[in-house]
């Protein structure tokens, strides 16, 4: 089956669509494709509005544009579904972690996290492209002074994307 094929199905059956920034030293579309299950626990959120994205938006079913960022190329390099419910984040109990935090305790845990799993590679569609189409104009990620790694996409702004690139 082809990207465009597994795209248009996505937006056919998918509640929501993301869009996912990982950097790839952390976790890459290609780790996530070799995973067990082709699943990963998207770890590491510290942002309250990210957070509250997986806590109160995403579901099992939901598409995922998978991103690549902080890197020499970034852009959008696969397609994914989300995968299970929101669960807390074990690595802000453990003090080792970067992503410790000393406020979060296991019975008020302040960060979620969510599985994702990897359905297809796809060639990079980078920044610069995206940021070429008019009709990508309102996508989050090409708003100025957004950082978030985790951004709602509209049906319309995925159904083009599939349309254009893939």
């Amino acid at each position: 089956m082809t990207a465009k094929t597994i795209a248009h199905q996505l937006a056919k059956t998918a509640p929501r669509i993301w869009l996912m920034k990982s950097e790839p030293g952390e976790c890459s579309i290609d780790d996530t494709l070799n995973a067990p299950g082709q699943s990963v626990s998207w770890f590491g959120i510290r942002n309250y509005q990210a957070r509250n994205f997986i806590r109160d938006d995403m579901s099992i079913g939901d598409a995922v544009l998978f991103y690549h960022s902080s890197c020499p190329k970034p852009g959008i390099v696969g397609l994914a579904t989300i995968n299970s419910e929101a669960y807390p984040d074990e690595l802000q109990f453990d003090p080792t972690s970067e992503y410790y935090d000393a406020k979060s305790t296991p019975e008020k845990p302040r960060w979620l996290t969510i599985n994702v799993k990897g359905l297809v590679k796809i060639p990079l569609i980078g920044l610069n492209s995206l940021r070429n189409e008019p009709a990508l104009s309102g996508l989050r990620i090409l708003q100025k002074g957004n950082r978030l790694s985790i951004t709602p996409v509209t049906k319309e702004e995925f159904l083009f994307i599939a349309d254009r690139f893939l």
